[in-house]
């Protein structure tokens, strides 16, 4: 699968938040990666379709929206006309799963899952064939700058297993603590999509992002 970056608006400066989506580009991230939080499922709260229709028309990257929201199906055709291209919700804030994936596809997205890490990988067999992507949470979702779990690496291996043992096809996607130090653990672990905050928006963008990228390549 291709390795791509996508840098976490989360961390970035939104009083110029148009010269750092240029800043990405000009790295050649891939992505753009919106943590959208409601205050319930996580403690903070974020932003929502406004920001990522207001930006739409700055980039033609990949809009990888991570719905951190209880409920998430209440949003998902929102997100989606709102400039979204994937669409990623948790499987511990939805009642119905495989009918809220269902429900991204309908409204033109790819479909992404993700799990916490205490959340097992098992819990998500059932559905590894209906999504395009399932995305490791590899720190507790809810604040940017926190330290990689080390045990949600093996997590990410494990899911490498069980879609080589299915024959399943995706993306895997890590969030959470990744910088120029934990990359290499979870690109070797099996990772391909990187999720990337602190270590892309503080500093140096586009040096910070062109040193991740040369990591993955």
């Amino acid at each position: 699968m291709e390795k791509c970056l996508a840098p976490s608006i989360l961390s970035a400066d939104f009083g110029v938040l148009k010269e750092q989506l240029e800043l990405i580009d000009d790295a050649g991230a891939q992505y753009v990666h919106f943590d959208v939080m409601d205050g319930v499922f996580v403690p903070s709260i974020s932003y929502g379709m406004p920001v990522l229709k207001s930006i739409r028309k700055y980039t033609d990257r990949l809009f990888d929206v991570h719905l951190m929201i209880v409920d998430p199906e209440r949003y998902i055709k929102d997100f989606a006309e709102a400039g979204a291209d994937i669409i990623t919700v948790h499987a511990e804030a939805c009642k119905h799963l495989d009918a809220t994936i269902d429900l991204i596809k309908s409204c033109g997205a790819m479909a992404g899952v993700a799990i916490n890490p205490a959340t097992p990988v098992s819990t998500i067999k059932h559905v590894l064939d209906k999504v395009d992507m399932v995305l490791i949470m590899t720190v507790n979702p809810g604040f940017g700058g926190q330290k990689l779990i080390p045990y949600t690496i093996d997590k990410v291996r494990e899911l490498c297993d069980l879609c080589n043992k299915l024959g399943v096809k995706i993306d895997i996607e890590v969030d959470g603590g990744i910088n120029i130090d934990t990359i290499d653990a979870a690109l070797d672990a099996g990772a391909n999509i990187i999720v990337a905050g602190s270590a892309v928006f503080k500093g140096d963008v586009k040096a910070n992002a062109e040193a991740l990228l040369e990591k993955m390549r």
